[in-house]
Formats: structure tokens, C-alpha cells, sequence
């Protein structure tokens, strides 16, 4: 009972059900419509035929004479079939025909008429003089139409409307089996079809149930059906992907967060308690302050930088993105960092279009340029002997803006070039240069929020890294 309650609930089974409520009024309503169209159309086509006897009749008692009439009357009755047929004097007495008993009222005054009649069955009806059992009457119901003759008699003809009755019942019932058994048929249709669902939902429901429980790595299965149920599972499945991925990701970003406020808190630390030891020289808590304060802004960035990447991730509020001068941005961090990378020993050059315009948000595209040339000053020191060199470019392709940061320093392997863009990811294992593991994070984070991607490719030696956003 719980099994079938259940299944009661699913929608398909009440589609189904409603579909069939549907299917029977219609049924029956068109049943009705077709008995109720056969019996006028089967009792119009009587009357036609009793008209055209009538007249036929009428023409032959005027043109060839009671005689011929009463022998074409004589043939016709005898003939099996409906018909129905009886010829009387002036008085209503029966002369010939194969019904010998019509109600008064027939024959007084002409019109149509129906009535219950009795009849010899002209199969079975012996010889004349030959010794057999008695005849068969044969019983009906006729519509009938009353005519008087130019001589004064008398004459009846119609049709047997009993026959037309049994085949109307056989329409009602024919279709009343036909509604049955689409019924059942489509009870079974809908249980099979309710039971396919239920299994399919239940496979989803059995596979959200192992994800709640804490296996993350299941997934719904997915048929070579290739159906809105596969479609599901399929966006189920990159959906389930995508948090394992975000949930890894925030694992390894709780574990970095951990590990990087460690180090400077416990240097904080370290340097208060030195700072308030006794015998302290005024020179020693002097550096003890400023060690606290440089600690104090290494954390402010790394805040300041988690805030930074959510604000873009989050994308940009209303009225946050202006029409930006792309070029007069790139300009100007490649000339503020120029310096900074000559006291490192390295060569700044730049190749950058004029007058490149996009919508976008100019603080933070400046802020992305940062990042990258804060790397490039940092990398690109050649391994060996040698000069660094570092290269601004901003270029347009295919209505496309494209920032690129290049330097000639080890570079970066192949495999890594997409992980150094999750946060808090270093290179550096012992993370013992400064450094938050932030930087490349943020700048993926500016290109996503303005419709771009960023990419690291190859610089042969170095790396080359690649905004692009549309122009």
C-alpha cells in the first residue's frame, strides 16, 4: 500500500490518470455523437427509401393499373429485408403484403406512423397446403407512412426499425470495449512508465543521499538513453564537480590561510614579548615595533587581497564599470614599476597600442598589472648569467584587448600553470620568500569579472602572461 501511495504521488502517474479522464469523457462524448449521427443518418435514409417506394407505387397504381401494382407489391413483400408493406380497400381491410395487422389510426388518415407489428418470417414459411408445423411469427417495430390511392385504397409502407436499433447498440458497445481496453491499456502504460521514473529518481535521490553522507566523488549515472533525465544527471554531475572542486579548493586555501598567519603571528608574538623582557635596550623595542608593524602590513595585503578577489568574483556592482583608457592603465604601471625593475637589474621594454578603449573597472585592471609585474620583477631574473628582461605589451585581436607581461626567468612548468592561479598556491615550497600566493588569483579573477580568461603560456624562457578581455 505505501508502494502504491508513492507512486500515486509522482507526477507522471497523475498526468497519466488525468490523461485517461480526459481520453474517457472525450470517448464518450464522441461515442454519443457518432450512435446519435449513424441512427439519424440510417433513419433519413429510411424515410428517403420509404418516400421513393411510395412514389414508385403511386406511379404504377396511376399509369398501369391496380393489377400491376398489386403483383409489384406481392414481389416486394416477399423479398427479405426491412421493408414493410400492407395494401387495404376503401374500408381498411387487408388485401396483400407482408404485414396483415396495422393500427385503425394508420389507415384513416394518411402521414407516417410507427408502431409494433407481427409478421410471418418468409424463410420459414411452409408451402401452401403442405403439412408442417406452424409459421413463425416474426415480431418488430416499423416507422411507416400512410398513403391513399387515386382508386381509394389503402397503402402502408415502411421500414423495420429494429435492425437499425441492433446496429446502433453494436456501435455503443463496440466502443465501449474500445474505451475499456484503452483504459487498461493506458493503466499499464502509465505504471510502467511511472515505475522507469521512479527508478531513475530513485538513482538520483540514492546518489544525493552518498554525496550528503560525505562521499563527494559519487555521481548520478548517466544512460545511453540521451534523455532530459541523462540531460539532468549530466548538469547534476558538473554541478557535483564543480563544488568537490570549490570544496577542495577551500581546504587548501584553510590549510594555506593556516599556515601563512601562523608564521607572522608567531613572529608578532615573538617580538612583542622581546620588546617587553626586562633589561630591554630602547633600540631593541624600536625594532621590535617596526618588525610588528611590517608583519602587521604583510597581513593587511594578504586581507586586503582574499577581499580584492571576492569583490571580483562576486562580480562588479552597479555603475562599477566605466568606459577605461586600457592603454593609458598599462602605460602608466609599466612606467611606475620601470624603476623598481632597474634597481633589480632588469630591463623594462614595452610595446603598447594607443588609444584602446573597454568597459571595465579601471582600479582593479591597475591592480591586476601590479600583480604581474610585482611576479615578473620577482622572476625574471634569467638562471645563470645574464640580463632579466621584462616586456609590457597591449594589443587588439579579432575585437579583443590582450594584456601581456612577459619575462625571461625559469618560467613556470607546463603542469603547474593552472594551479598557480588557485589561492595561496606557491611554487616556492619552503614559502620563504614574501609573498601570499594571492597575485595570480586576483588577476583571474579581474579578467573572469569582464567577460575574459587569463592565461599562461610559454615565454622559451619565461613566462608570458596573457588578460584577455574584450575590447
Amino acid at each position: 500500500m505505501t508502494r502504491f501511495a508513492q507512486i500515486w504521488r509522482t507526477s507522471t502517474v497523475r498526468l497519466t490518470a488525468t490523461f485517461i479522464l480526459i481520453f474517457s469523457l472525450f470517448a464518450i462524448l464522441l461515442l454519443a455523437f457518432i450512435t446519435w449521427q449513424s441512427s439519424v443518418q440510417i433513419q433519413r435514409q429510411q424515410a428517403n427509401d420509404i418516400d421513393r417506394e411510395v412514389r414508385v407505387l403511386q406511379r404504377i397504381d396511376a399509369v398501369q393499373g391496380i393489377r400491376a401494382l398489386a403483383f409489384a407489391l406481392e414481389r416486394i413483400s416477399r423479398a427479405p429485408g426491412p421493408g414493410v408493406y400492407y395494401l387495404g380497400d376503401a374500408t381498411g381491410q387487408y388485401l396483400l403484403g407482408n404485414v396483415t395487422d396495422v393500427p385503425p389510426d394508420v389507415l384513416i388518415e394518411p402521414g407516417i406512423y410507427s408502431f409494433d407489428y407481427e409478421r410471418a418470417n418468409p424463410f420459414i414459411d411452409p408451402p401452401d397446403g403442405a403439412d408442417t408445423p406452424p409459421r413463425r411469427i416474426r415480431t418488430g417495430f416499423a416507422v411507416v407512412r400512410s398513403v391513399e390511392l387515386t382508386n381509394g385504397m389503402r397503402l402502408v409502407v415502411g421500414r423495420d426499425v429494429v435492425e437499425r436499433q441492433g446496429f446502433s447498440a453494436i456501435i455503443v458497445q463496440s466502443f465501449l470495449f474500445g474505451v475499456l481496453g484503452i483504459i487498461l491499456f493506458s493503466l499499464v502504460a502509465g505504471g510502467i512508465t511511472a515505475r522507469r521514473v521512479l527508478r531513475r529518481i530513485d538513482t538520483i535521490r540514492d546518489t544525493s543521499t552518498k554525496i550528503m553522507s560525505g562521499n563527494l566523488s559519487e555521481r548520478v549515472p548517466v544512460t545511453r538513453r540521451n534523455d532530459e533525465f541523462d540531460g539532468l544527471a549530466t548538469n547534476l554531475n558538473a554541478m557535483l564537480d564543480r563544488i568537490e572542486q570549490l570544496l577542495q579548493g577551500l581546504k587548501e586555501v584553510t590549510d594555506n590561510v593556516a599556515h601563512d598567519l601562523k608564521t607572522p603571528l608567531t613572529r608578532l608574538r615573538n617580538q612583542a614579548e622581546t620588546a617587553l623582557r626586562d633589561g630591554a635596550s630602547d633600540e631593541v623595542r624600536q625594532q621590535a615595533l617596526e618588525t610588528t608593524i611590517a608583519e602587521s602590513d604583510r597581513l593587511i595585503q594578504t586581507f586586503n587581497a582574499l577581499l580584492m578577489i571576492a569583490r571580483a568574483e562576486a562580480g562588479a556592482p552597479s555603475g562599477a564599470l566605466a568606459d577605461v583608457d586600457v592603454s593609458a592603465v598599462v602605460s602608466d604601471m609599466a612606467e611606475l614599476y620601470g624603476p623598481v625593475a632597474e634597481d633589480e637589474g632588469i630591463v623594462v621594454e614595452t610595446s603598447i597600442a594607443e588609444g584602446l578603449h573597454l568597459r571595465g573597472n579601471r582600479e582593479l585592471i591597475g591592480q591586476a598589472m601590479v600583480n604581474l609585474l610585482e611576479n615578473a620583477v620577482k622572476y625574471a631574473k634569467p638562471v645563470g648569467e645574464g640580463q632579466g628582461r621584462i616586456t609590457v605589451g597591449l594589443r587588439q585581436q579579432d575585437g579583443r584587448a590582450l594584456i601581456e607581461v612577459a619575462d625571461n626567468g625559469p618560467g613556470i612548468p607546463e603542469a603547474d600553470r593552472k594551479r598557480v592561479l588557485e589561492r595561496f598556491v606557491r611554487l616556492e615550497k619552503s614559502r620563504s620568500e614574501p609573498g601570499s600566493g594571492l597575485g595570480l588569483s586576483l588577476v583571474d579573477a579581474v579578467a573572469r569579472l569582464h567577460g575574459g580568461t587569463f592565461r599562461i603560456e610559454d615565454n622559451a624562457p619565461g613566462v608570458r602572461a596573457v588578460i584577455d578581455l574584450p575590447a
